[in-house]
């Protein structure tokens, strides 16, 4: 066979040249003609949404798929490509509102349901000949004549049928995941939605650490014997002091070593005993007022801001899995065992008290710790005030 010589080389003449070529003998075409009734190799691609037009990283991302399409074919598979669009989502969504000037409240008012349905086809589908165009420059070979569209209805009944056939060999469940949720659309949120441009942005909020009063049992009694004194409480920092009403754990360090202080709560002055990681007691208390004077801080009119404490005891975070502690906001009570410490391998000593306070339906961390030691989930309602589950009301 021979190969024309290139003397002076023009990378996009040659792709011209080769793609012209491919074209003109449908070779993408033969590659799966002439191999009818060999093994097969299936391929759907992952769909990209045509309302917003394509990248360079999407020429990465097809060049990296058309590799496995084609090594198979190599192989003398029959490697049918199918392409397909993304015609949903809330960025779809999204963009048509910021286009008509309405908002999800215009739905079925201003607007009909069908006619912003057809606003939504026609956005998302934008940009397709952009995408087309794309695709054949590149030489990625996938079949766009008959793609899988998922506003269609074809499309839509074959997920149906999917999911109906998983429920009758009892492969569905009901269960809970974390998933980022949008207040204004009402709906939860994709990754994908999450890295669109203005999501994210720096902000100052308020943090906060709680003192989580530990129950007096079997389990707890070496510290109420280094505390002398009935009143221990665990401390815990967090970012999000809005979740702590869906408090339901405390996790800890299986390995960092914990220390029961002594000291005084510097809001309401009074004498307290509290549990925090070692490495962090520095980030709560001054050094030069380690074994300071107790009694002269009580006796002192205006407290001074350098408040005395003793360190009582310590111990590893394994001996602190399992202490029982007091509901925080004892509003509603889970069915199942609650309000207790447990260990997680994401807790650290970088900042806070080395304690995570552990709100199942707030964390991806929180709700796989918890799900792995039977600790519940307190949800809290919605702002359209749907009901609560997983909870029985007290009163």
């Amino acid at each position: 066979m021979n190969f024309k010589e290139y003397k002076n080389l023009d990378y996009a003449q040659v792709a011209d040249e080769v793609l012209s070529f491919w074209t003109k003998n449908e070779i993408f075409e033969k590659s799966i003609t002439y191999r009818e009734g060999k093994p097969s190799f299936t391929f759907f691609e992952g769909p990209p949404s045509a309302n917003g037009t394509p990248g360079i990283h999407h020429v990465m991302a097809r060049t990296i798929k058309d590799i496995f399409c084609r090594y198979q074919t190599l192989k003398g598979k029959q490697v049918k490509r199918k392409g397909g669009w993304d015609t949903h989502g809330l960025p779809v969504e999204l963009q048509v509102e910021k286009e008509l000037g309405i908002t999800k409240e215009d739905i079925g008012k201003s607007i009909s349901v069908e006619e912003y349905n057809q606003k939504c086809r026609e956005t998302v589908m934008k940009f397709t000949d952009q995408w087309n165009d794309l695709t054949q420059k590149m030489g990625y070979w996938v079949d766009l004549d008959n793609p899988y569209v998922t506003y269609q209805a074809n499309y839509i009944e074959s997920v149906w049928n999917l999911l109906k056939r998983l429920y009758d060999k009892g492969l569905l469940y009901k269960g809970y995941t974390i998933q980022p949720y949008s207040p204004a659309a009402g709906t939860g949120l994709s990754s994908h939605e999450l890295n669109q441009p203005g999501c994210y942005r720096d902000v100052k909020d308020t943090s906060l650490t709680a003192q989580f009063k530990v129950i007096k049992n079997a389990k707890s009694n070496f510290l109420f014997e280094l505390a002398k004194d009935d009143q221990v409480y665990i401390l815990a920092w967090t970012t999000t002091p809005w979740t702590l009403p869906s408090n339901s754990a405390l996790t800890a360090g299986k390995n960092i070593s914990y220390v029961l202080v002594q000291t005084f709560n510097p809001y309401t002055y009074l004498p307290v005993q509290v549990i925090l990681a070692k490495d962090l007691v520095k980030n709560y208390f001054q050094a030069a007022a380690e074994n300071g004077d107790f009694e002269a801080y009580l006796s002192a009119e205006k407290k001074p801001q350098a408040i005395p404490y003793r360190i009582l005891g310590e111990c590893k975070g394994a001996q602190l899995d399992g202490l029982e502690y007091e509901q925080l906001m004892p509003y509603v009570q889970p069915k199942e065992s609650a309000f207790r410490v447990i260990l997680g391998d994401f807790v650290t000593t970088e900042d806070g008290t080395g304690i995570v306070h552990t709100a199942p339906t707030f964390g991806a961390d929180d709700f796989r710790v918890a799900q792995q030691n039977g600790i519940p989930a307190i949800l809290v309602l919605d702002a359209a005030g749907k009901e609560v589950p997983l909870v029985n009301r007290q009163g």
